[in-house]
């Protein structure tokens, strides 16, 4: 193997320890048997959720997990692997993966969310957490609900003293 070579791979591993370092999150998938129309809008809806997917060689991610301090996943490096680089929102790769993987013949193997590792089926947990908004909303209706239930209560009771 040449030197040159063997400084790309580096290079490479270097590269993709970077993204798992600058993201919220990482999921990773067995994209075998899904076809171009269905990876197609996967990317899309991806992409549109601010998530980067890639393919990316095993051993890559292997020495990019290891570096980063994340250990055990080295049973999940079989097979065709690609990477999902959440972003803002970390439950994004594992909401769209998720819904993908149901739909097609792709599985997803594992993930880490924020420092912590994560099956498959803890990746479909995570999956089912509403969006932000649809839980500040859900939030805001339980604040708001005993004070709504008081004013009607008062309502009924002057309605009553009044008629």
């Amino acid at each position: 193997m040449s030197k040159n070579n063997i400084e790309q791979r580096k290079a490479y591993a270097a590269e993709v320890q970077a993204k798992i370092e600058g993201s919220s999150s990482v999921v990773l998938v067995d994209y075998r048997g899904i076809n171009v129309a269905q990876d197609t809008a996967m990317r899309k809806a991806l992409r549109e959720a601010g998530v980067e997917y890639r393919v990316i060689k095993n051993s890559a991610l292997s020495r990019a997990f290891e570096a980063t301090g994340n250990t055990g996943y080295d049973e999940y490096f079989e097979g065709p692997t690609a990477a999902a680089f959440g972003g803002e929102d970390p439950i994004a790769p594992c909401r769209i993966l998720s819904e993908y993987a149901g739909k097609t013949p792709m599985t997803v193997k594992c993930g880490m969310v924020e420092g912590k590792k994560f099956d498959a089926d803890g990746i479909k947990a995570l999956a089912s957490i509403p969006e932000k908004p649809v839980l500040v909303g859900q939030l805001l209706g339980l604040l708001t609900s005993p004070m709504r239930s008081l004013a009607v209560a008062l309502s009924e009771i002057a309605k009553k003293k009044s008629a």
